[in-house]
């Protein structure tokens, strides 16, 4: 679909030996990667399971060989440590183009609070994190979302030279705010006070079209974006909670993969920041790439 990346890639795979690592290991056997690229396997474990080293070196040799057989080249390491900050500190010694990781999200708020190493990988990792779902069923559908903002733009730019299976299809989504109803307030001497619409509702369609434009808009240039690096894309505009309009529309179309921007967080900003890349990784059913924004030097 996409010209072939020409640079080879720098892959980080972080495993821990589950089902959706197993599916992190498939869709990096589909890719067409670029000549000469490499993946580094990494598998972090934390001081309480020292006694399940063995069984982790048997797992860690058993993906790197499923990585060798499909003519990837690949190298692996077991480290003692906490599995998201290893991950993390890898990362930034080793500056990949991705890091890759399977993770089975969550569907309680509470796992928001509690948050989890993809989630944390996600907010603090220094390069774009692809979080896959199990079962894998290939790339067949990928979604990529768009507000227009600097972040996104860079998430249409990757995504144009992402190393796509063949006839993938590509939507692009842009989600418009959803459409509120303000009222003011007129006092009525003697009686009550009345609540009167603040637009008419001629003003209402105006303002309604004037946002569908500015959609279209958004989505034409994202499209422009991709169609640079030889991708084509179907526009979707759509109107509501953003996390929440992205998910459903993935859920009705069997979207395989969600790539998105982020800003991503710095160590000194808080776990209660909410984002829909944030919700995207915890509530989808499906893969999501969150494409970060690197940080300033």
């Amino acid at each position: 679909m996409n010209a072939q990346a020409k640079k080879r890639m720098k892959i980080l795979l972080a495993d821990d030996g589950s089902q959706h690592a197993q599916a992190a290991v498939k869709l990096l056997q589909e890719l067409p990667l670029p000549p000469k690229s490499r993946v580094h396997v990494l598998r972090a474990f934390p001081p309480g399971q020292t006694f399940a080293v063995g069984e982790m070196e048997r797992s860690l040799q058993h993906t790197k060989e499923q990585l060798l057989e499909a003519g990837i080249k690949a190298d692996a390491d077991l480290v003692l440590g906490y599995p998201a900050e290893k991950i993390v500190e890898t990362a930034q010694e080793m500056k990949p183009d991705v890091t890759v990781m399977g993770a089975r999200g969550l569907r309680a708020t509470l796992g928001i609070l509690l948050g989890g190493v993809a989630q944390q990988v996600v907010e603090y990792a220094c390069c774009p994190v692809l979080v896959v779902r199990a079962p894998y069923q290939g790339l067949r559908r990928i979604l990529l979302v768009t507000d227009g903002s600097l972040y996104s733009q860079r998430a249409a730019r990757y995504l144009g030279k992402f190393p796509l299976p063949d006839e993938v299809d590509v939507r692009l989504m842009h989600v418009m705010p959803p459409l509120t109803h303000p009222y003011v307030m007129e006092p009525y001497f003697g009686g009550r006070d009345a609540y009167v619409p603040l637009y008419s509702a001629e003003e209402e369609r105006k303002l309604m079209r004037e946002q569908e434009r500015e959609g279209e808009t958004l989505l034409e240039r994202a499209r422009n974006l991709l169609l640079k690096k030889g991708v084509e894309s179907t526009p979707v505009l759509v109107r509501g909670d953003a996390a929440t309009e992205i998910i459903a529309y993935t859920d009705k179309e069997d979207v395989d993969l969600i790539v998105a921007g982020s800003r991503g967080l710095s160590r000194f900003q808080g776990w209660l920041m909410g984002s829909v890349s944030r919700k995207l990784v915890h509530y989808s059913n499906c893969s999501v790439l969150i494409v970060k924004q690197p940080e300033a030097k």
